[in-house]
């Protein structure tokens, strides 16, 4: 799985490409706690390129969350495709994320 980094002043953006299930659900999960541990981590996921969202995914974007809201700070999601809002949304866990439209809101959020 093809996943791009890109620092936006003190914000990582994370933009998955392709379907996040198996092993790739697996290792963006890994990526985004490993991410979490650096120092006061801002952390923003560009979904606009992600088809689909199996559990596995889904657990570790809530793992995130979690460990992110022990450090007072939010995973924030911007760009999310129909699918996969309605699969958060299925799963009744849409609620727990900060969604918005275009990455540069998701970014501005964080000041």
């Amino acid at each position: 799985m093809k996943v791009e980094q890109q620092q936006v002043g003190t914000v990582d953006v994370l933009t998955p490409a392709g379907a996040l299930v198996d092993q790739e659900a697996e290792s963006f999960s890994k990526l985004l706690l490993e991410r979490i541990k650096l120092p006061n981590p801002r952390l923003v996921v560009l979904m606009q390129q992600v088809s689909y969202l199996d559990s596995t995914a889904v657990e570790g974007l809530l793992a995130a969350t979690e460990e992110l809201a022990d450090r007072a700070t939010s995973l924030k999601l911007a760009s999310v495709p129909p699918v996969c809002r309605e699969i958060l949304a299925l799963t009744g866990v849409s609620g727990r994320f900060s969604f918005f439209e275009d990455v540069q809101d998701a970014v501005r959020s964080f000041l």
